[in-house]
């Protein structure tokens, strides 16, 4: 039994995906020349006034309907006052006294009777980015990203594990794409996320010395960094040392956290009220019109999968982690009736090509009429699984009637006994020694006389047809 347990907490930032940032006009597009998409407003220059952005309002209403909180009747935003060198205001726009909402949950596998608090959820507005270069020695400030629309996602410290930490934002992440408010693209910064985690001695209720964990750009990265953390407050604690209350940094490379700067405290930020923004009602009438627009959200999709369905726990999850598939999924078994076949086709085949290709799921042509064609085709024994996946990488690209495309490529599957058996023999007589071998009791040679079948019929006899009547051929001249 181990000693010490972790507790964690978990401070998620997420991107809106509005066109204009969260109190300005100003682009929210990525990649754009360095400090080429600001104005006087998300610069914060004297005089200005900010304006709301209702797009980005509405999106945090809605993820904290779909996240199960308590919506505010009323908002205000405050400033948050600290100074660094990618923030032009020196303080931030944000929300303490009255976020969007409050005391929600989320549930995550593993541990869905007993979902993971949510503290709170409020908007706010983005910083700049400091781009270092590689010796370290000088930083360039671009200011693009400043005042870009965030949600910022809360937990209580009611995470135990690394690996329920990596659940939950799993989970979290496909929720919000559910929504369709944010794309959570990581490797462009709309999703961060920062932990906090303190050691207890097992069994007691009070929490130990907080560390917060920044720098963590992938969740197998948030992962290993409070995997590390675990372990190195776990020696300081059995030494009798004294955990410091500070900030560390995850390094991937070295794969070890190092310290930052001691942390601060909320008094530190000194919040008031932004004398230039309004108060913001949140009429029920809103909060129901937002909640009747919430989508099935991906538990309990993943539930009625499994009722539906009769998935299995690992084929329901693999559809339901990418929306698109889902509704492809089932828009499918209008046209083929096998669940578990569409399930595999499409996890595993078509999801294959398409990464192999380079193509977007939603940007593929093949429709789900003639996805369900293709599995019938299948089913009827037209054509091997094997030449269905083959079908994938054209198919992908055009909308064509697979029926009529099979027949233009002669691509049917060969099931004709005397065909079979008449390729069969051009295959033994042009690989005699395969045959020899066999015969002396060599079976992987029964393997390569195999492919050599379907090499001659350019891969459209049926597979089981050939390693049925091949074996009965050979073992007949073996007098087996």
């Amino acid at each position: 039994m181990n000693k010490f347990e972790p507790v964690i907490g978990l401070e998620i930032h997420i991107h809106l995906s509005t066109e204009s940032k969260i109190f300005c006009s100003c682009s929210t597009k990525f990649g754009n020349s360095p400090n080429s998409l600001t104005c006087p407003i998300c610069l914060g220059l004297p005089g200005v006034l900010p304006v709301l952005n209702k797009k980005a309002f509405h999106y945090a209403i809605k993820s904290s309907l779909a996240l199960n909180c308590q919506v505010s009747e009323s908002i205000t935003f405050d400033r948050k006052n600290y100074y660094y060198p990618d923030l032009p205001k020196n303080y931030q726009i944000s929300q303490y006294g009255t976020p969007v909402g409050r005391n929600g949950f989320l549930k995550i596998k593993n541990r869905s009777s007993n979902p993971v608090k949510i503290n709170r959820v409020h908007m706010e507005e983005d910083a700049g980015k400091l781009i270092h270069d590689q010796n370290g020695k000088i930083s360039f400030v671009d200011l693009n990203r400043t005042g870009i629309p965030l949600i910022e996602i809360v937990t209580e410290p009611d995470i135990y594990s690394p690996d329920e930490a990596y659940d939950f934002l799993q989970e979290l992440k496909i929720t919000i794409l559910y929504l369709e408010i944010a794309d959570c693209n990581m490797e462009e910064g709309s999703l961060r996320c920062d932990a906090n985690i303190s050691l207890r001695k097992a069994g007691d209720k009070k929490l130990g010395t907080k560390i917060e964990l920044k720098n963590m750009n992938t969740f197998k990265g948030i992962r290993q960094a409070l995997e590390y953390e675990i372990q190195r407050q776990t020696i300081l604690l059995e030494e009798g040392e004294k955990v410091t209350h500070q900030t560390r940094l995850w390094d991937p490379l070295k794969q070890k956290t190092t310290s930052m700067r001691s942390k601060e405290d909320i008094h530190d930020y000194r919040y008031f009220p932004d004398p230039d923004l309004l108060t913001y009602e949140i009429s029920n009438k809103m909060r129901n019109k937002f909640k009747d627009e919430l989508p099935e959200l991906p538990m309990a999709k993943r539930e009625r999968f499994k009722k539906d369905y009769f998935l299995s726990e690992y084929d329901a999850d693999l559809l339901v982690r990418d929306k698109f598939i889902a509704s492809y999924f089932e828009e499918t078994l209008k046209f083929h009736i096998n669940p578990k076949a569409v399930c595999n086709f499409l996890t595993s085949d078509m999801v294959g090509v398409a990464h192999e290709k380079k193509i977007k799921l939603s940007n593929i042509k093949l429709t789900p009429k003639n996805c369900g064609k293709i599995l019938n085709l299948v089913k009827e024994g037209l054509i091997s699984i094997k030449t269905a996946k083959e079908l994938l990488f054209d198919l992908l690209n055009y909308d064509i009637d697979p029926e009529k495309y099979i027949e233009e490529k002669n691509l049917k599957q060969m099931n004709e006994t005397s065909e079979i058996k008449n390729v069969i023999e051009t295959a033994c007589k042009e690989n005699s020694q395969a045959v020899t071998d066999y015969k002396n009791g060599k079976n992987s040679a029964l393997k390569f006389l195999v492919g050599q079948v379907m090499r001659l019929t350019k891969g459209t006899a049926n597979p089981a047809m050939v390693n049925k009547l091949l074996n009965e051929k050979l073992n007949k001249e073996e007098g087996k």
